[in-house]
This record gives C-alpha cells, sequence and structure tokens, in this order.
C-alpha cells in the first residue's frame, strides 16, 4: 500500500514540475508567450486603425472638390464634389462663400445638394460634370483597386485572428504580406483616381453651353486613404519583424542578469 501511494505521489510531483516549467517558459493556450502575443495585438491594433481609415475613406465621396469661379452679380455658385462611387453638385450662397475665394466652396457649406451614384458601374454610361466627362475605365480601375485592397486586407484580419486564437504562427507571415498588399492596393487606387481627375478636367464638351473654368482640391476623404495605406504598410512591417528568429535580437539586447555570448 505504501509503495502505490508512493508511486502516486511521485506522479503527481512529475506532472506539477512539468506544468510548472511550462508556466516558467510563459507559454499560453495559443502557443504564443504573453510577451509575443501582446506585440502582435498591438500591430494589430495598428492595423485596425488602418483599415478603419480605409473602409472610411472608400466609402465616402469627399476625394476631390471641383469649384466654379464666382460669377459677379449672381447670388449663386456651383461647386462638386465626388468619390469612387457618386458625385454631389451643390448650389452655394456667395453670401457664405469666404469673401477672399475667387471660387465657390467648400463644398461642406449648407446648399441645394444633388447626389447621383454613377451610372458606369451599371449601365456603363459615362458621368457629365459642370460640361466635362468622365472617363469611365479609369474610374472603374480606381474602384475595383480599392476594393480588392479591402478584400486582401480582410484575408490579413482574419489571418492575425487564428494567429491569436489558435496558434497558428505561419499565418503571421501571409497576415503581413495581406496588409503590405492591401497597402499597396489603396495607394495605387489613389493615383488612379488623380489620373481620372485629371482626365475629367480636360474632357470639356464641344456642345453648349460653354464649360465654366474649374479648379479642384483634394479633400479629406482622399487624406484618409493615404494615412491608409502608410499605416497599413507600417502595420505589415510590424508583423514581418514578428516573425524573425528572437536569437540576434537578444544577442543585441541581453536581459538583465545576463551577459551576452
Amino acid at each position: 500500500m505504501m509503495m502505490w501511494s508512493n508511486f502516486f505521489l511521485q506522479e503527481e510531483n512529475r506532472r506539477r514540475e512539468a506544468a510548472g516549467r511550462r508556466r516558467a517558459h510563459g507559454r499560453c493556450r495559443s502557443g504564443l508567450t504573453p510577451e509575443r502575443q501582446g506585440k502582435v495585438k498591438l500591430a494589430l491594433l495598428l492595423a485596425a486603425v488602418g483599415a478603419t481609415l480605409a473602409v472610411l475613406s472608400v466609402g465616402t465621396e469627399f476625394w476631390v472638390e471641383l469649384n466654379t469661379y464666382k460669377a459677379n452679380g449672381s447670388a449663386v455658385c456651383e461647386a462638386a464634389h465626388l468619390g469612387l462611387w457618386k458625385v454631389c453638385t451643390k448650389r452655394l450662397w456667395q453670401a457664405d462663400v469666404p469673401a477672399d475665394r475667387d471660387t465657390c466652396g467648400p463644398a461642406e457649406l449648407p446648399g441645394e445638394a444633388n447626389c447621383t451614384y454613377f451610372k458606369f458601374f451599371t449601365t456603363g454610361e459615362n458621368a457629365r460634370i459642370f460640361q466635362r466627362t468622365t472617363k469611365k475605365e479609369v474610374n472603374l480601375a480606381a474602384a475595383v483597386i480599392a476594393v480588392l485592397g479591402l478584400v486582401v486586407m480582410a484575408l490579413g484580419c482574419l489571418c492575425i485572428i487564428m494567429v491569436l486564437t489558435k496558434g497558428a504562427e505561419f499565418l503571421l507571415r501571409v497576415g503581413a504580406v495581406c496588409f503590405g498588399l492591401s497597402g499597396l492596393l489603396l495607394l495605387v487606387s489613389l493615383e488612379v483616381f488623380r489620373h481620372s481627375v485629371r482626365a475629367l478636367l480636360q474632357g470639356v464638351s464641344p456642345e453648349p453651353p460653354p464649360a465654366p473654368r474649374l479648379t479642384y482640391e483634394y479633400s479629406w476623404s482622399l487624406g484618409c486613404g493615404v494615412g491608409a495605406g502608410l499605416i497599413l504598410l507600417l502595420g505589415a512591417g510590424c508583423f514581418l519583424l514578428l516573425t524573425l528568429p528572437s536569437w540576434p535580437w537578444g544577442s543585441l539586447c541581453p536581459k538583465r542578469g545576463h551577459r551576452a555570448t
């Protein structure tokens, strides 16, 4: 009887020692150390900020503002703002426009607005804005690239969530590639959209009445897109750093009480 009790006591001590060694190595249920898991969460938080800005940018229509020049003797003037999906033209009261501006705007001022979605997504028709015609191929390319960027970004988020919940560390590199590709696609979409704006300004209709003179300025939606692309690239770099082996960093920054070999 004593022999069996000693045997069970030894097995219990062995089990406790194994559990203590696992705790000493700091392994969590997902297979990541708490320190490494915290770093992954911080990088995911950074990527989430970029993802929020990306969705805000793609979903709003303040990418560029088109402003006509003020007309002497007229009480109203016209402005417009557009994005990837729709355009809004506005009739503003010149009394509301700042006196130091030669052009109508900004488009955020209160006025009579008319917003329409671009028809080249459904019927393939070009849009006409201030007697100017859009170049639908370039606009479609910008929208498709932006949507692809959002899809790849969602795949990157899914990969990192799998890393944190299932311990699938091999997906960390895949998530980094997805976030980096998403940031690049968003920046490419912005550049293509910039070319579409130039094509719009050059596409003056020869039909009367004569097209008004226009100025343009990029607005806050496009700024959100630039910020989103850069933050997603930064997040991808952070995830790639986390995939590197720890021994070179440990030799450069030894822990307190240990000497680097």
